[in-house]
């Protein structure tokens, strides 16, 4: 594929605006994923540093800071089981809605049967969030 830009002003910004605008999107999501990540780590830090003095101060504040961190990992599994069942049902409704779409468009043919890979995935996600996936302390 070539364009003939020679002198033509039009054909060269129409072909660099394009370009221009994908190295700076491209280069802000890589400074915003870096920050964040630095930003996490920074907490993270903080985080160990506190519970490191609380846990050294006394027995108590051991015994505080052991429950912090149970808490904070029963937190985090809940979270991360209930993204996965959203998840997972948002997939199989797709899934669905593929199949219905595919079945309006094609009556001839059993095309509406690809909607059956997502409805899948999606039951295959909420099948480990109910049964397999591990429930934690409670």
């Amino acid at each position: 594929m070539s364009f003939a830009v020679d002198n033509n002003a039009v054909a060269v910004v129409a072909i660099a605006i394009p370009v221009i605008g994908s190295i700076a999107l491209f280069s802000f999501l890589s400074v915003a994923v870096w920050s964040d990540s630095r930003r996490k780590e920074r907490e993270e830090y903080y985080r160990s540093e506190t519970l490191k003095k609380i846990a050294e101060s006394s027995g108590e504040g051991a015994k505080a800071a052991i429950e912090l961190l149970r808490e904070q990992n029963n937190s985090v599994t809940k979270r991360r089981l209930e993204g996965m069942k959203l998840g997972g049902l948002i997939t199989a409704v797709v899934g669905i809605g593929v199949m219905a779409l595919l079945h309006g468009l094609v009556q001839d043919e059993p095309v509406y049967l690809a909607g059956l890979i997502p409805l899948l995935v999606g039951l295959a996600l909420l099948a480990y969030t109910f049964v397999m996936a591990p429930k934690g302390a409670n």
